[in-house]
């Protein structure tokens, strides 16, 4: 008995030293190229930090421009059922699916990427839990301020939207393209430089941070930005997540590592990220023409894309929400984190 009871013991200690030394290779899959700043600057570095504070014993396996296969909307699906383990994309390339997330997705919305990311990490947390409930999210955030990319004529009015095709990334920017008299057409980023070239579309609305990306400087001759002391014409919401089964299956310590390097403050970090490579983004364009819209002219567009707040808040009453509470509670979010960041 003696010799069965220390067999079991060794037994048991030898399990526990396999799974504290439990190796782990995350297959990371998204939409951009490898090159692009969201891959360079935010995507790569995470998974070096979690690596390093892991001792190597996680690691990821980065797959962009959707070498795994499907499209960009199937990411989503990808990371629900395990095809991959992380995955970073909008939520806006799955319409409909994340309802209430829509609301920073809404026009003029957000200023700062930073502040506003960070504000929807809140956000979910508060009023949206249960559209993520099938993943374990990582972070939420958005991108910096949109802008025109456009082939043949800038925009500097809202009469310049008529007879305009533009792309357009989610279900609410296209409908606001649609409000300001432009023809709006939806397809994710990587469609986005062939549609320009074969005349598609006239242009396009992306952050600089998606330029080298898709070569749009060499694509268009004009780039047309809002007035930076205004809120962005649009942004987009974005989510790095993890298969729910492989994040609870970690050993508590490497679960530790994820968790050390999730949540709001990281969110924050990759609003910041993107801001600094809308920067270096903007530096590809200098060869071309850039126009600043005024907020005086501002003020029309703002009055053409209220129809789509309400729309949006009625909707939402009409699935059994409190819309104006969600528009209310966003809006209130983005305040408190700007403040924060001032």
């Amino acid at each position: 008995m003696r010799w069965v009871a220390a067999a079991a013991t060794v037994l048991l200690g030898s399990a526990a030293g396999s799974a504290s030394a439990q190796e782990v290779t995350l297959k990371v899959h998204h939409f951009l190229p490898a090159g692009s700043y969201a891959n360079t600057m935010f995507i790569q570095p995470w998974c070096d930090k979690i690596a390093k504070e892991s001792n190597n014993r996680m690691k990821c396996q980065i797959y962009p421009s959707m070498q795994l296969g499907g499209t960009p909307p199937q990411l989503i699906d990808q990371v629900r059922d395990g095809v991959v383990d992380v995955i970073w994309t909008l939520t806006g390339y799955t319409p409909g699916r994340f309802p209430r997330v829509e609301v920073f997705e809404l026009p003029f919305m957000m200023q700062n990427p930073e502040a506003t990311s960070k504000a929807l990490w809140d956000y979910v947390q508060q009023y949206a839990p249960q559209e993520f409930k099938d993943m374990h999210p990582i972070a939420f955030h958005v991108h910096g301020d949109g802008v025109f990319h456009l082939r043949d004529k800038p925009i500097r009015t809202l009469a310049d939207f008529k007879g305009l095709k533009l792309r357009a990334p989610t279900r609410q920017t296209n409908k606001f393209l649609a409000a300001l008299g432009a023809t709006p057409v939806a397809m994710p980023v990587p469609a986005v430089g062939e549609a320009i070239a074969k005349g598609v579309i006239d242009g396009a609305v992306v952050p600089y941070e998606v330029v080298p990306s898709v070569k749009v400087q060499e694509l268009v001759k004009f780039h047309s930005e809002t007035d930076p002391a205004e809120p962005a014409f649009y942004t987009s919401t974005f989510v790095f997540a993890m298969n729910k089964a492989k994040y609870q299956a970690l050993p508590a310590d490497l679960k530790k590592v994820i968790d050390a390097h999730s949540g709001q403050a990281f969110s924050g970090q990759i609003g910041k990220v993107f801001l600094a490579a809308d920067a270096e983004g903007k530096k590809l364009t200098a060869r071309n023409t850039t126009n600043v819209i005024p907020a005086s002219e501002l003020v029309n567009w703002k009055k053409a894309g209220q129809p789509l707040i309400d729309t949006w808040v009625a909707d939402m009453n009409g699935k059994g929400a409190n819309g104006q509470q969600l528009l209310d509670g966003a809006r209130a979010l983005i305040a408190k984190h700007s403040a924060a960041a001032r």
